[in-house]
């Protein structure tokens, strides 16, 4: 029986396993059933500490696409990673499906005047998950020194953990902690930082900010990442790399939610199907209760023109639509000390600022995404973001005779003179780069597009070696910030994110003002002014936000969805189809 079935059945558990390993060749049992028998032992003999049970088991079952390399969370910095990592640990806080930041193993929190030092109060009913490593193989409380131990080991240079900037203004000289951490007592963890930065909370959301205990992760060094314990809604059972992952039920987790204890699901299966079209197939056949985002191969099978899910799918599953952080973009390099930009084109704000102008979002989204996504005419900053406001900051709407004066007032009236345009891109977007070039080309401006594998497209973006490329900015946490230090002049790549050069005095003074405002309106109004600097210099031009677009089966209930895209299944009720 393979763990893709709803119901478990009680069962005489490892002699009928051995049995059938013994005999599999003489009746015939194939190698994949007996894997999926191997599966169903593990999980029926973990569910039930006493031994056997009666009760249904309900297991969530989703497909990732990439492979899942390590269940550490100091490595958890894709998104296949950061999903498994949710369901195993927790931080001291957690975001909710509005990106407000809320409470999980600190119950509270205080914050200095000068908001340089931070304060937790923990919970005292966090344990991590059974090991045989702690004192008699018993669970054991999490306390403050777990914090330090954890947050100190991110910024371990012998780690090498990619998550170590999330720390960078933690003050790692200060007396009497450890790299910046201080365990007060049991129950209260301190953090000092260099300088104020209100959106140092929501950094500790990422899940390179969960606590791990000591004890486990010095005993298997660099293989923790297979041997993972630590307090979340489920705990890890087996791993069968790039075929199939469990995790089960931890009956011992410390969320309530009207008095019952999370999560309510017995088990996660992932599995890994790399080809796209086949794990859509899995879905459509009840294989999998979980579908995220969707691909050229079956977006016009799944949904209308209009983006709406195909009527012939309703009632047999759910979709879900909502902002998503990211900003799909493409950038103009601005660095006129750089030799390639000194000879372009691109470095006359008319030209970019046409470009802007010359091409329909609205009519885009339609006609090459079946309007999954927001057409931006607005900033940098993506809808969804906290200090998004679309009335506050002025972008780009489609305006094919505004882009041709600014052509003329750049000396190229209707584009005479104006020679080609490189663009680079990858090939999942020459789609879209094909349609803009088809646009502009209608008011004088000629690109060519060049079509380089992604691996290549970012090292070129990253050493500032092409003028003009696509990119993308997903959020690393739920604050507007993060996008704006794109354009922040000490951020210059290939030692920051900005990857166009652009600098402006005003803009940095914005910036650094607001990276100290404690006041959450005061902040999003800089961040407005500071968008609305950039939309006027036009050294990017925003194509669209992007959204999340989530599908599961009619029996599932109670998965959420937030804008960073966090899978959250603690919540989850399955019921019987």
């Amino acid at each position: 029986m393979s763990i893709d079935n709803y119901t478990f059945v009680q069962s005489s558990k490892f002699k009928s396993l051995k049995f059938l390993y013994r005999n599999s060749r003489s009746i015939n049992f194939s190698i994949f059933q007996f894997f999926n028998l191997v599966i169903f032992f593990l999980i029926t003999s973990c569910s039930d500490q006493t031994g056997s049970f009666d009760a249904d088991k309900t297991v969530f079952r989703y497909n990732e696409i990439s492979k899942i390399k390590s269940l550490d969370p100091a490595f958890a910095r894709d998104q296949a990673c950061t999903w498994a990592c949710n369901q195993l640990y927790n931080g001291l806080v957690q975001i909710d499906d509005q990106l407000s930041v809320r409470p999980c193993i600190a119950k509270s929190w205080d914050i200095s005047d000068d908001h340089k030092i931070y304060t937790f109060h923990l919970r005292k009913d966090v344990f991590f998950h059974d090991s045989e490593l702690f004192e008699n193989g018993l669970r054991r409380k999490v306390v403050a020194k777990d914090f330090v131990y954890s947050f100190a080991r991110i910024l371990n240079a012998k780690i090498a953990s990619p998550g170590s900037w999330i720390f960078s203004n933690v003050d790692i000289t200060h007396v009497g902690s450890t790299k910046g951490f201080k365990a007060i007592d049991d129950t209260t963890f301190q953090i000092f930082l260099k300088d104020a930065f209100p959106p140092f909370l929501r950094i500790l959301t990422m899940q390179y900010c969960s606590v791990v205990p000591c004890e486990v992760v010095e005993h298997y060094g660099e293989d923790f990442g297979s041997h993972p314990i630590g307090t979340g809604p489920f705990k890890f059972k087996m791993w069968n790399e790039n075929e199939k992952l469990i995790f089960v039920r931890n009956e011992n987790y410390f969320e309530v939610e009207k008095n019952f204890r999370l999560p309510f699901l017995d088990a996660v299966a992932i599995t890994f199907i790399p080809d796209k079209q086949s794990a859509y197939m899995n879905f459509i056949q009840g294989k999998l209760d979980f579908l995220s985002g969707i691909d050229a191969s079956y977006k016009d099978e799944l949904l209308t023109s209009e983006g709406e899910l195909n009527p012939k799918y309703v009632g047999r599953f759910n979709m879900t639509a909502q902002p998503y952080l990211n900003t799909e973009y493409f950038g103009f390099l601005m660095d006129e000390n750089l030799a390639i930009v000194r000879n372009s084109p691109l470095k006359i704000k008319e030209i970019r600022q046409a470009i802007n102008y010359g091409f329909d979002r609205v009519k885009m989204m339609s006609l090459l995404r079946n309007n999954i996504g927001i057409p931006a005419t607005s900033g940098f900053i993506p809808a969804g973001a906290p200090g998004f406001d679309s009335t506050k900051v002025q972008g780009y709407n489609y305006n094919p005779e505004k882009a041709k004066q600014l052509l003329a007032q750049a000396g190229f009236p209707e584009g005479k003179g104006l020679p080609e345009i490189d663009l680079h891109t990858s090939a999942s977007y020459l789609d879209l780069c094909e349609y803009i070039q088809h646009q502009l080309s209608d008011i004088g401006i000629k690109l060519n597009l060049e079509v380089d594998p992604p691996s290549s497209l970012r090292q070129y973006v990253a050493k500032a070696s092409i003028n003009f490329f696509r990119g993308s900015w997903i959020a690393d946490y739920g604050d507007a910030e993060n996008y704006l230090a794109l354009f922040y002049s000490k951020n210059f790549c290939p030692n920051g994110p900005n990857y166009t050069h652009f600098k402006d005095q005003n803009y940095d003074q914005w910036y650094e003002k607001a990276k100290t405002e404690v006041n959450d309106s005061i902040r999003f109004m800089y961040y407005q002014q500071m968008d609305q600097i950039i939309m006027d210099n036009a050294p990017v031009s925003v194509l669209y936000y992007d959204e999340v677009l989530r599908f599961v089966q009619s029996n599932i209930e109670g998965l959420g969805s937030n804008a960073m895209n966090l899978l959250t299944l603690k919540r989850v009720k399955k019921y019987p189809q």
